[in-house]
């Protein structure tokens, strides 16, 4: 099978890749907006006959990573998952080989075996691969319940504090971009416990972007007509991704992010029929209360360890994993 690696400095080249997005940090908007912001893309297309792959890569230091950022839920190859893709992704990687001597891939899922398939692409391509957890995503699986009856099992200090609280606070969700909404979001960040937003322009871009495709859930609560409590949703394809949720120090007594959380979990199982609810990577233990089934997330660090520049890089990486299997005995 012969295979065409090429190499692009832009990231419309993966307009062609659109078909195989299959959330939100698949699709070539999602990369237009990354390189709107600054990054360096490196978008690396494989192509036989019957068969097309992409890595949309960054430059990084004296290597390349994933083209993504701290908002990135996941990153992955686009392609279609088959036998004839991972020829592709071999090729890929060998060719890679003789260009730089590190790639970072990260934060790779394999749910859908893309951690598993890429260490095996660059394995049989000769590099030096690490690979280890990097984060944890959690998720709600729906299987056809109601809201209802989701809550009937949530944690009985939840429901409690949502029955002697719920009316303290009003709850408006849009589901297109709103101006004065986006301040109000913008209003609860600032007031709250997060530190200020890294590359805020980025995010209201993606808000905007999904907003005009009619896939934001933007949650607003307010006391007496002050805002209290935000969160940035999007849905699309049966799931719904929670972005980013925040409310006010002063509010916290009126426990209006747990008021608001419930009433957009509602609207997403009730409303627009969610199969899954992922509530991103992190291991805050609040998720816990909401979230059934958490999921892993990988790194890997590819090194050419013909290159000099490598050793150093895989001696610390095999200290590490020496480090991780003595703390498990």
């Amino acid at each position: 099978m012969t295979i065409e690696v090429s190499y692009h400095e832009t990231v419309s080249k993966l307009q062609e890749f659109a078909q195989f997005a299959r959330g939100p940090f698949d699709r070539p908007e999602w990369y237009a907006l990354l390189e709107q912001g600054g990054m360096r893309p490196v978008i690396v297309v494989g192509r036989s006959k019957h068969r097309i792959a992409a890595l949309p890569l960054m430059a990084s230091g004296d290597g390349l990573a994933s083209l993504a950022n701290w908002f990135s839920f996941t990153w992955r190859p686009l392609g279609r998952d088959d036998e004839l893709v991972d020829v592709i992704l071999t090729t890929m990687a060998k060719d890679l080989r003789g260009r730089v001597c590190a790639i970072a891939l990260a934060p790779l899922p394999d749910e859908d075996g893309s951690a598993s398939r890429l260490e095996q692409a660059f394995r049989t391509a000769g590099w030096a691969v690490f690979r280890e957890q990097s984060d944890e995503n959690y998720v709600l699986h729906v299987e056809g319940r109601s809201f209802a009856e989701y809550w009937a099992y949530r944690p009985g200090q939840m429901r409690t504090t949502l029955k002697r609280k719920a009316k303290k606070v009003d709850i408006e969700i849009l589901t297109r971009f709103n101006e004065r909404a986006w301040d109000d979001y913008r209003i609860v960040y600032r007031n709250s416990w997060k530190p200020a937003e890294e590359r805020a322009d980025v995010l209201e871009a993606f808000a905007r972007m999904e907003g005009e495709a009619g896939r934001i859930r933007l949650g607003i609560a307010r006391a007496e007509g002050v805002p209290v409590a935000a969160q940035f949703w999007t849905v699309e394809n049966g799931t719904a991704y929670i972005h980013k949720l925040a409310h006010t120090e002063a509010a916290k007594p009126l426990s209006a992010g747990t008021t608001l959380s419930a009433a957009l979990f509602e609207h997403a199982i009730d409303i627009d029929g969610v199969d899954l609810i992922d509530f991103g990577t992190g291991s805050d233990a609040y998720k816990r209360d909401w979230m059934e089934t958490v999921r892993p997330r990988y790194r890997l660090e590819c090194h050419d360890w013909r290159n000099p520049r490598s050793w150093k890089r895989i001696a610390k990486a095999v200290a590490r994993r020496l480090a991780r299997g003595n703390s498990r005995r």
